[in-house]
């Protein structure tokens, strides 16, 4: 006999009526008739936690991206019932959730509506894999824009835009394409000057919809799991974006070496390439700090290998580099070739830490050394396991920091281009499937790379780098953008991401410069540099399948326009290491879009290609061929011209010349700068003083420099020195003041003031309250002064 086993409903499932409350001192509960749960958590007085429960029963509370060290915390959480709503209020935001249905609505104290359920929570049962698929409509209010999302290769705004997040490899990726190497779920919105954001904690594949299906909803979802969001308040966008930041964590201060320039390519061997490449640096004295081994150094590409025919002493090979400045920077993959006489197979076949599949066979895969196992990141003990394997790499051959690829994971010749979904995973004991885990697999083996690296260069600090990284993974390690093109749309689609990552929380990221696949001309390349030494993680890379790509590959004038911008960014290195420290610290982006900068001012919220670099400095790189200048957005207040040193006024869109060996750069007033000397890499000089370049400004400016041993961690102990300068600038005068906060003793004496834009002639100098002679100060006619570094306040006076 044959019966209908048609199931009775197939659809969205929504709340019904409220039918019991109760609180738990900061956790909130709402119950429906049918059996969904809305908890509410007032983590601080502008981050509220949404969780949603169905069938009665929450999933375990677990995730890879929150932070062990968020701050939790807040002044007051009230809450009152009328008929048909319940209100919730903290010092900063109103929430009400409506008794019949179960939406929310959240408000500023004066009642403006910040954010609103449309639809809001529903789900739809996932009969082919069990679970829910979790959704979440949102109202889009008019004029409302959209940002972060991580790097997604399309418009700063995502306002009409839809998005997903599923970590892929994705070669020679193009503009507006989805997904790739990332999957940050979370965006900020901004209306009427207020923002806010929201994070969408849930590890499935999810998307996201900007007003692009319906033009009055935003919405997201996921394809199983919880719906787990997290709300943070402003009004500003910088306060929204540390609210995030802090949630998810940051990293520890990196090496100062890391923030130089590096060299790679795919790939640099034998040994005799790999010095004839650190040579040339040096012969042509062009800043290096790294230079990076692709897979071909291994045996095989066997992970933990070398290859003795083009790397007979790698221990001897990196001692000489070391001794030119260079560090040595490796490839470590995540598929270990399937080869029983090769050592890290068998220990992680007797301890059984690859992957499985479904029904129990390992899960496989063809990568670069051919048939692959996988192992699992998501078992603490195989990330403890891969931590050790780090150990005669680090510390006994002194290979210096490693470099994590294909670890989405990236599988060759099978559709998706990843592990089978139903691969499976530890979880951190919440056992699961690898719909569950892709996005954190790339997270959790750099989470162990980092755990060994960390360990075994010890007491130097590490220096990680990861292609695959979901929310949090900023914690452990840098990151670049993957795959990208040598051509000019690449160029922008580069300078997007950045912005865009570093708003998404994750500063410490850059693009391959020049582009990795195709090659491209020596134009490119120079306009490509300009832009990427003024990313917080500026590396060369290149696919050998394309020519060279070395700075010295396009001509005489290109390598003297690359070597011109190398110089300054070791030149910036203390300023970029300041930056470093307030993301570290603070949660700061090293990058701000101009919206961030200053999101009461519409013009800017649609840039794309202007950014501020810091506090401070203005970069707009030049976007097309042939170009002899470009018209750009210079945002409100006034700014100097870097290499003019005209003073513009902002608020307007200018035409601003640009040839070849130059690009739009601007110094905002009252901005003091440090520089370090012109350095073949970090270390090879000893400071003597400290440039500082002042810019005068009728007004107050603040500004800052941190500096501490370049390696170590000291500074956790309060070996640091932290300078804070407030410049108060008077027609016929101005003062500089100085803070002083650290222990760390810093090797140079003296600062060397460069005074730009003084308007007026120095008669009169005073430190400290005392009179000095200006011979004393070595006063130069350049308006260039020498001080004390230990002054607390300088008065200078003129007529």
């Amino acid at each position: 006999m044959i019966t209908n086993t048609e199931l009775e409903y197939k659809g969205n499932l929504y709340p019904n009526k409220i039918v019991d409350f109760r609180q738990d001192t900061d956790k909130l509960y709402f119950t429906t008739e049918n059996g969904v749960i809305l908890q509410i958590t007032v983590m601080r007085n502008s981050t509220i936690r949404f969780r949603y429960a169905t069938g009665h029963t929450f999933e375990p509370d677990f995730s890879y991206a929150v932070s062990e060290n968020a701050s939790r915390g807040y002044n007051r959480l009230e809450v009152t019932e009328t008929d048909s709503e319940y209100y919730i209020e903290t010092t900063r935001v109103k929430i009400l959730v409506d008794k019949a249905s179960l939406r929310t609505q959240i408000s500023d104290l004066e009642g403006n509506i910040l954010n609103e359920d449309e639809i809001g929570f529903h789900w739809e049962e996932n009969y082919q894999y069990g679970g829910n698929t979790v959704k979440m409509s949102k109202i889009t209010q008019t004029g409302e824009s959209f940002y972060g999302m991580g790097d997604k290769a399309t418009h700063l705004n995502l306002k009409g835009k839809r998005v997903n997040n599923w970590v892929m490899d994705q070669y020679a990726y193009g503009k507006d394409q989805e997904p790739l190497y990332k999957a940050i779920p979370f965006y900020i919105g901004l209306n009427k000057n207020r923002a806010y954001g929201i994070f969408f904690d849930n590890s499935f594949r999810s998307y996201f919809d900007f007003a692009h299906e319906r033009r009055n909803a935003t919405s997201f979802w996921a394809d199983g799991g919880e719906m787990n969001y997290y709300f943070f308040y402003g009004p500003e966008m910088s306060k929204v974006v540390r609210l995030y930041t802090d949630l998810t964590g940051t990293p520890e201060l990196p090496p100062l070496w890391a923030l130089g320039y590096h060299q790679s390519k795919w790939s640099y061997f034998p040994e005799s390439r790999v010095k004839e490449i650190a040579k040339q640096f040096r012969d042509l004295r062009i800043p290096c700090d790294a230079i990076y081994l692709d897979i071909d150094y291994m045996d095989g590409f066997r992970c933990f290998t070398w290859d003795k025919n083009h790397f007979p002493e790698p221990k001897r090979m990196m001692k000489e580099l070391k001794e030119d400045g260079f560090k040595t920077v490796v490839m470590i993959d995540p598929g270990i070739k399937i080869d029983k006489d090769y050592w890290v197979y068998r220990e992680a076949m007797e301890k059984g830490y690859f992957c499985r599949r479904g029904d129990g066979p390992y899960m496989h895969g063809k990568v670069w050394p051919g048939e692959c196992n996988f192992p699992d990141f998501t078992n603490p003990e195989v990330r403890e396991w891969w931590a050790e394997l780090y150990k005669e790499f680090m510390a006994e051959m002194g290979v210096d920091a490693v470099w994590n690829d294909m670890n989405e994971p990236a599988v060759m010749e099978v559709p998706g281009k990843t592990a089978p979904l139903d691969t499976r995973h530890n979880f951190d004991g919440h056992p699961c499937t690898h719909r569950k885990a892709h996005n954190i697999y790339g997270m959790q083996m750099v989470r162990a790379t980092y755990e060994g690296v960390k360990k075994y260069v010890y007491p130097k600090r590490p220096f990680v780098i990861t292609r695959a990284a979901f929310s949090g993974t900023q914690r452990y390690a840098s990151t670049w953008t993957g795959d990208n093109v040598a051509t000019w749309e690449h160029l922008w689609i580069a300078n997007v991401q950045m912005q865009r990552m570093c708003m998404s929380g994750y500063s410490f990221v850059g693009s391959d410069i020049g582009g990795f696949a195709e090659q491209p001309n020596g134009e490119l390349f120079a306009r490509w540099i300009q832009l990427g030494v003024f990313h917080p993680f500026c590396r060369v890379h290149s696919s050998g399948d394309h020519g060279d790509q070395e700075p010295w590959s396009f001509g005489d004038e290109v390598t003297d326009i690359v070597r011109k911008f190398i110089e300054l960014r070791y030149q910036l290195l203390p300023y970029l290491y300041t930056m470093f420290y307030k993301y570290v610290n603070d949660g700061i982006p090293m990058l701000q879009s101009l919206v961030h900068f200053d999101q009461e001012d519409n013009q800017t919220h649609f840039r794309t290609d202007e950014f501020i670099f810091g506090d401070h400095i203005l970069v707009c790189p030049v976007q097309e061929p042939n170009a002899q200048g470009r018209r750009m957005y210079i945002p409100r207040g006034k700014w100097y011209n870097f290499w003019t040193e005209e003073v513009v006024d902002g608020g307007l869109e200018k035409w601003v010349p640009a040839e070849l060996d130059e690009i739009p750069l601007f110094i905002k007033e009252g901005a003091i700068i440090p520089k370090y000397p012109v350095q073949q890499y970090v270390g090879e000089v000893e400071l003597e003083e400290l440039v500082l370049d002042l810019y005068y400004k009728e007004g107050v400016e603040l500004s800052s420099v941190y500096e501490d041993s370049q390696e170590g961690f000291d500074y956790t102990q309060g070996k640091y020195s932290l300078r804070k300068f407030k410049l108060i600038g008077k027609p016929k005068q101005l003062i500089v003041q100085q803070y002083k906060d650290g222990a760390f003793t810093t090797p140079y004496e003296s600062f060397r003031f460069n005074l730009h834009g003084l308007p007026f002639k120095i008669v009169e100098i005073e430190i400290d309250n005392e009179k000095v002679a200006l011979k004393d100060l070595k006063l130069n006619g350049d308006n260039s002064l020498t001080v004390s570094k230990n002054f607390t306040e300088l008065h200078i006076t003129g007529k």
